[in-house]
């Protein structure tokens, strides 16, 4: 029986990684003068954006996180809701009495961004944001189940990439890959041995319900 969640954002909820990369885009064609692929950008991802722009822009990087955000907000037009049945699956595990949480490697501004822009505040009171100096899932989840007082068997991690699986996997969470985003890494993720892998949002919620009836 599992009794709580933890869901990573971009790429499990929604399809935020593009409007990640046209914001980092514009603030380093704006501060460094010369265009970033998607590919260049993503290589940068492990510290939270604090600590990207705090390395690529020392000088400014306060004022380049300000611009940040804000290109960010006006991105999100490009994704303005969730992936398709997320705020059911929400809503039904919260009725079952499923405890729910985020831990994600952005920073706390631009996970608080999204999460309005989807709706889903209120759904998800627990956000474990990721820190300048580099990836902190482990220790993040870590921080989330002493909260809930719930054991790591009674637990699933649900995450788009590796580094999630492997998370889990050290805590003894439940693994589970996400691989329904239109540019989700399917190989390697399967490659990172989860405990499970779903391809749509549908098939994970048919998974929990099995698992989190009468969870309180």
């Amino acid at each position: 029986m599992l009794r709580g969640v933890i869901f990573d954002l971009d790429g499990t909820l929604g399809d935020t990684l593009p409007v990640c990369y046209r914001a980092f885009s514009r603030v380093f064609a704006k501060r460094l003068g010369r265009e970033f692929s998607d590919a260049e950008i993503h290589a940068m991802f492990g510290p939270s954006e604090e600590g990207i722009l705090a390395r690529l822009c020392p000088n400014a990087a306060e004022t380049a996180l300000d611009e940040y955000l804000a290109e960010y907000r006006l991105a999100h037009a490009i994704c303005p809701a969730p992936f398709e049945g997320i705020p059911e699956l929400l809503e039904s595990l919260r009725s079952n009495g499923v405890e729910l949480a985020i831990v994600t490697g952005k920073g706390p501004h631009s996970a608080r961004i999204s999460l309005e822009a989807f709706g889903l505040v209120a759904r998800l009171p627990v956000v474990e944001a990721g820190s300048a100096a580099g990836g902190v899932k482990p220790a993040a989840m870590r921080r989330v189940l002493a909260g809930w007082g719930l054991a790591p068997g009674e637990v699933a991690g649900v995450g788009d990439s590796p580094s999630d699986v492997r998370a889990a996997k050290e805590l003894g969470i439940t693994s589970v890959a996400a691989a329904w985003a239109p540019g989700a890494a399917r190989d390697r993720l399967a490659a990172s041995r989860p405990d499970c892998l779903f391809d749509s949002v549908p098939a994970l919620g048919a998974w929990l319900a099995q698992r989190t009836a009468g969870a309180t």
